[in-house]
């Protein structure tokens, strides 16, 4: 897989991001960023998917 971008605010460019590169996930804007392996992303998809985690 590629580096892949997507807006967390599609109306804008600035807005925080996701930035999948790799072996990496960065989430976030400047100092507020975090960082996840892919392990880490597909835990955090599966409970998105799974119903655990929705909207607040």
């Amino acid at each position: 897989m590629g580096k892949t971008i997507v807006s967390l605010c599609p109306a804008c460019t600035a807005c925080p991001e996701v930035v999948i590169d790799g072996d990496t996930i960065r989430i976030g804007e400047d100092e507020n960023i975090v960082v996840l392996k892919k392990a880490e992303w597909n835990i955090l998809v599966d409970a998105i998917q799974s119903g655990q985690l929705g909207r607040v």
